[in-house]
């Protein structure tokens, strides 16, 4: 009885904890951006913050905003080399060497077919601006370095794979800085920066490459989900929120750390920015940093050399380093770990604690996705095989539990005869369950098994970008998303849309069915209250699982019915051997 309070209050304890976390999503308001125009420091200087938020736009042409800025100005309107490539389109604003404009080619915003495409990098005239940039510092202070408004001369282009463009501009004082661009076929840029130094006497630089975000983005709010700053540095995986890095930042930087190798950059709940040295032996000061500037958040993560460097006459300096700005794809993850050695760059999604089950399962659920070409029919067929590998197990348990069904008139019987001698009873109860082989405790294995499956189900489904906008069959056109139907329109019926809290969908419906009828498979508990609460339990798991991914719900609903169908099979098998083993035994008492 203890043990199934225990596991009672701890279903009961994780309702309580999805439930806090959908209200909190639903009451939570957007944070409020405006459009924002600063002025914009090297890291080197102590200034940092950026913001902004992958958008569903159309691919922009924002040079219209930049040429009004210019004539404000009094600055010739500024150039952009255009970027095109498989997977991205978009531009480089020349002026200030800043990759502000950038779109994802396979991406939209909605599942409709002509739903904008999603941009992830945006100018500093727009909303929420978000943006990389490459820059140098003067560590003399008398060195001219190149700064926001310095137009940048680009040799070529569009820039694209196998189209690598170089730009350079002539400080005048004898020092030429150039930056080589160049971009594979997904996602990932690279940046040599170099400074030549053609003057007599040595210049004293520091080179940097940086990401921004100029306002504060809107987050999804869920606790199991992190967005924020995130890195691996110094072979530790790193993460801040927005609110944690507000709070812990002195004198604007929130967490600096001189790291070999590595990655730091900001996570959306599918996209993802990051920096990444190309020397994973060199060592590089990597930066977060929150600063407030005219009442806005500003948001910015850096990579610079740990020191200036010293350019001796005729020499070189230089500092190569990589920009990931695109979708958080796991098997392409992967690939940039194994190939160009960032280290745990798969941590970029958030596998959370289960980490040891959520990627394989993801990787379960992508090969049979690939087998079946649908990621619902994959759930299905993963949820068969789950079943099948802890099969003995939940044979063992099912089997107790048919014993104890069985009993439950003796149990009763036992109740009442000691119920003014608890000692006694409990006693008694102990003895039944020795004589006639039964363990209370086996009922609860397959719950155990089940709340870390479930989450780790629910993390692929939710932070993995392979399962955003894939269809299952009919009305389900999103396993990421809830199912759309509900009961309180009468699915669509009533020209009405209820609340939030009166979300009731198809497949919460037939979950909580199959949850009920598995529920009544099940001995009664002894106790009134624990019955009560175990009854309405069903109703509770409909209303909170509602509105979560209709993906979870499906395996929620088939792994109960699953269930279901091998508990009854097993509760008849048993009742079949009992009554014959009585049979067997009045029979050889007979001839006896």
């Amino acid at each position: 009885m203890d043990q199934k309070r225990l596991f009672a209050a701890i279903a009961i304890s994780i309702g309580i904890l999805l439930a806090f976390d959908l209200w909190k999503r639903e009451t939570t308001p957007a944070p409020e951006t405006s459009p924002a125009a600063i002025s914009q420091q090297a890291p080197a200087s102590g200034s940092a913050p950026a913001s902004g938020t992958p958008q569903a736009v159309a691919p922009a042409n924002p040079g219209s905003a930049d040429a009004t800025a210019a004539a404000a100005a009094n600055l010739p309107p500024p150039e952009r080399l255009k970027i095109d490539s498989p997977r991205l389109a978009g531009s480089v604003l020349l002026r200030g060497a800043k990759l502000d404009d950038l779109v994802l080619r396979d991406y939209r915003e909605t599942t409709a077919p002509n739903s904008p495409l999603v941009r992830l990098f945006a100018p500093r005239e727009e909303v929420q601006p978000y943006f990389a940039q490459w820059g140098w510092s003067a560590a003399d202070g008398r060195t001219r370095v190149p700064g926001n408004d310095t137009d940048w001369t680009a040799s070529g282009g569009p820039l694209g794979p196998d189209s690598p463009v170089t730009l350079s501009w002539d400080n005048g004082q004898g020092q030429v800085f150039r930056i080589v661009l160049s971009l594979d076929r997904n996602f990932m840029f690279r940046a040599e920066q170099s400074v030549v130094n053609n003057a007599a006497e040595p210049v004293s630089v520091l080179p940097w490459q940086r990401i921004r975000r100029e306002s504060t983005p809107h987050v999804a709010g869920y606790y199991i989900l992190h967005e924020g700053f995130v890195g691996v540095l110094g072979g530790r995986l790193n993460e801040q929120t927005f609110k944690t890095a507000r709070s812990d930042a002195t004198n604007g930087i929130a967490l600096q750390q001189d790291t070999q190798g590595g990655w730091a950059g900001f996570t959306d709940k599918y996209w993802l920015s990051a920096i990444a040295p190309v020397d994973t032996a060199a060592t590089l000061r990597a930066s977060w940093r929150h600063l407030t500037e005219n009442g806005q958040d500003r948001w910015q993560v850096d990579f610079a050399a740990p020191g200036a460097q010293t350019v001796a006459a005729g020499a070189t300096a230089t500092m190569d380093t990589r920009l990931f700005a695109g979708a958080k794809e796991v098997h392409l993850l992967d690939m940039y770990a194994g190939e160009l050695g960032i280290t745990d760059f798969d941590k970029a999604i958030d596998f959370g604690w289960f980490y040891f089950l959520t990627k394989p399962f993801f990787y379960a659920l992508d090969w049979l996705y690939k087998l079946f070409g649908n990621f619902g029919v994959a759930i299905l067929v993963f949820t068969v095989a789950l079943k099948l590998a802890f099969f003995p197990l939940a044979n063992k348990a099912y089997k107790s539990m048919a014993r104890m069904k069985d009993m439950a008139p003796k149990m009763t019987e036992i109740r009442e005869r000691y119920k003014d001698d608890p000692a006694k009873a409990q006693a008694e109860m102990m003895a039944l369950y020795r004589t006639e082989k039964i363990n209370p405790a086996s009922g609860c294995l397959p719950i155990l098994i089940q709340i870390p499956v479930f989450f780790a189900l629910y993390k692929v489904l939710f932070v993995t970008i392979e399962m955003r906008h894939a269809p299952f069959f009919g009305w389900i056109h999103d396993l990421s998303a809830p199912d759309p139907t509900n009961l309180f329109n009468l699915f669509g019926l009533i020209p009405w849309d209820p609340p939030a809290m009166l979300h009731m969908p198809v497949w919460a419906i037939i979950m909580g069915i199959t949850m009920f009828v598995q529920q009544k498979l099940n001995p009664t508990p002894p106790d009134p209250i624990q019955a009560k609460i175990f009854t309405w339990m069903p109703v509770i798991f409909t209303f909170m699982l509602a509105s979560f991914p209709a993906g979870l719900v499906i395996y929620w609903s088939w792994n109960n019915l699953l269930s279901v169908g091998q508990q009854y099979y097993i509760m008849r098998h048993e009742r079949a051997a009992r009554r014959q083993q009585k049979a067997l035994g009045k029979t050889a008492k007979a001839k006896g």
